[in-house]
């Protein structure tokens, strides 16, 4: 009968990320239109984008193949559980065991390959063009994460999400300069990823500039919901991973009951809500780079993951 009460926190874990990724970027669209002195759309905006979206009728073009069709549906699930197996309130849940971090670098990866590819389906120009900056990005992305999974795992001895949070919570990892490079690195990986200021601007629809619009362009209705929502996910995936990691306080143990996940719930909520508004005061702060000096960027990324990756090699207490 244990089996139930894991399935219900488990399947809790899976709807309160589907429901909160749209509410984190509408906080961070809220506080980027106080912090610019406008009123900006509500929070629950992005719920009503979704909801519009869906309604309305899906428009497809001529020459778009099945393929063009499915990828929204893809992108999507693949996402979710991605965004699901991060530990939010709690670690030990039920599919803690597939939680590991290659895996949800898999998953990510399998989702950026579907959407370049619905990018190039269709032969538009915009979207080659997206297409083609969307896989120069991950070619560079992809090689800092592996390099942050390396310090993390040869800190903690796994690269299994649970074990990491549960190793750096307690007190023999310390403060190390090893988990602070990783950090940094992993901060400029999510901005690219996102495709945030300074690498994108999800606002835009210049061809100049846009890199994640470009590639969803053509698609319209319940197509394009998905993979707004999808974004959304991505968004809040990041946000969680870095909570997990690094601030993985107020996460419920194994076994806990339920005062403790929910105070682990309330303090899942305040990282979000934390993480939201420093993104949104960075965003408000840079000004966006050019797409040539993106690589400059994320190789800084690179250089910090490797950095830190010598360094517990060198020394195993930095």
């Amino acid at each position: 009968m244990a089996l139930i009460p894991d399935l219900a926190v488990q399947g809790a874990q899976m709807l309160l990320v589907l429901l909160l990724a749209p509410l984190l970027t509408g906080l961070v669209r809220k506080v980027k239109a106080h912090l610019l002195r406008r009123q900006g759309p509500p929070l629950v905006q992005p719920y009503r984008d979704l909801i519009r979206l869906l309604r309305k009728e899906v428009v497809l073009a001529e020459n778009a193949s099945w393929l063009f069709r499915v990828i929204p549906y893809l992108v999507f699930a693949a996402t979710w559980v991605a965004a699901s197996l991060v530990p939010t309130f709690g670690t030990g849940l039920l599919f803690s065991w597939s939680a590991d971090l290659i895996a949800i670098i898999a998953l990510l990866g399998s989702a950026r390959f579907y959407l370049a590819l619905a990018g190039l389906d269709v032969g538009t120009s915009f979207g080659g063009i997206g297409s083609s900056r969307e896989v120069m990005i991950a070619s560079l992305a992809e090689p800092a994460m592996v390099m942050i999974v390396f310090t993390l795992a040869l800190i903690a001895g796994s690269t299994q999400l649970s074990t990491m949070a549960s190793v750096l919570i307690s007190g023999e990892v310390g403060l190390r300069v090893s988990l602070g490079l990783a950090l940094i690195a992993l901060i400029i990986v999510a901005i690219a990823e996102n495709a945030r200021i300074p690498v994108d601007n999800p606002a835009t629809h210049l061809e100049l500039t846009m890199v994640h619009e470009a590639m969803v362009l053509e698609y319209s209705g319940r197509h394009l919901a998905l993979i707004d929502l999808a974004a959304s996910l991505k968004l809040l995936l990041y946000v969680s991973l870095i909570g997990c990691l690094f601030v993985p306080w107020g996460m419920a143990a194994p076994g806990t009951g339920m005062a403790a996940l929910a105070l682990g719930v309330v303090s899942y909520l305040g990282k979000l809500a934390a993480g939201g508004i420093l993104l949104a005061v960075f965003e408000t702060s840079i000004a966006k780079m050019r797409v040539f000096r993106v690589p400059e960027f994320l190789g800084a990324a690179l250089m910090l993951g490797l950095l830190a990756t010598l360094l517990r090699f060198v020394s195993g207490s930095l």
